[in-house]
């Protein structure tokens, strides 16, 4: 089974690790850039969500790889300053499951 991977930054990794998903942090572009290309090619990793901050400054190898790769399917995760509400985010996020897996999945909420 393929697993849901989330590379951000340290101050949102928090939030992502409590929800249960495997995150991984990037203290850098550089840094992300290479967790990326190492995540690429992980057999494990099913969908990779990348802060969008770092998806902007992959180099053009990287956005090649992304393009002609069917697996893991690689989406860009807008930083919390550019989505709005909480509302807005959910709804963002839940389009975005649902781009990558087919269907609607709901998360409880506690």
């Amino acid at each position: 089974m393929y697993k849901v991977v989330i590379l951000t930054d340290h101050d949102t990794a928090c939030g992502f690790r409590l929800a249960g998903v495997d995150v991984r942090e990037a203290e850098n572009p550089s840094d992300a850039q290479e967790k990326v290309r190492l995540l690429l090619s992980d057999e494990e990793t099913g969908i990779l969500a990348v802060n969008e901050g770092f998806m902007e400054v992959l180099d053009e190898q990287i956005k090649e790889q992304i393009e002609k790769s069917y697996r893991p399917i690689v989406v860009s995760l807008p930083v919390r300053e550019k989505l709005g509400t909480t509302a807005e985010r959910r709804a963002f996020l839940s389009r975005l499951v649902h781009r990558a897996v087919g269907f609607d999945v709901t998360l409880k909420q506690g």
